[in-house]
C-alpha cells in the first residue's frame, strides 16, 4: 500500500475528489494493471482541506513496474493536478508480511 498526503487549495476540493476519487483519472490509470487492487480517498477532518490516498497493490515490485511502464501517463496526470494542491508528499509504503 502506498499512502500519499495532499494539502488541497481551498475551493478545489470537488475537482480534487473527482480526479482522485474511485472513478477518477488516477484510478482509471491504475486499473490498466491487474496488480492494482484498489484506491481509497480519505478526507482528513478539520482545518484546511487535506486528503490521503491509499493505493493497494499486489506487491511493491508490481507498483514499481507499473510506475516505470506508465511513467509518461503518470507524469501527465500529475502535471494536470498541480494547480489543485499546495503540497503533496508520499507518506509511506507498507508491505503486508504473511
Amino acid at each position: 500500500m502506498v499512502i500519499w498526503e495532499f494539502a488541497v487549495k481551498p475551493g478545489m476540493e470537488a475537482r480534487f475528489e473527482h480526479v482522485y476519487g474511485p472513478s477518477g483519472d488516477w484510478v482509471r490509470l491504475f486499473q490498466q494493471d491487474s496488480n492494482h487492487l484498489r484506491t481509497e480517498l480519505i478526507r482528513v477532518q478539520g482545518g484546511a482541506p487535506r486528503y490521503l490516498t491509499l493505493d493497494f497493490w499486489q506487491s511493491e515490485a508490481a507498483y514499481d513496474r507499473f510506475r516505470q511502464k506508465h511513467l509518461g501517463e503518470y507524469e501527465a496526470i500529475d502535471r494536470n493536478c498541480e494547480g489543485m494542491t499546495e503540497r503533496e508528499r508520499k507518506l509511506a509504503t507498507f508491505v503486508r508480511r504473511v
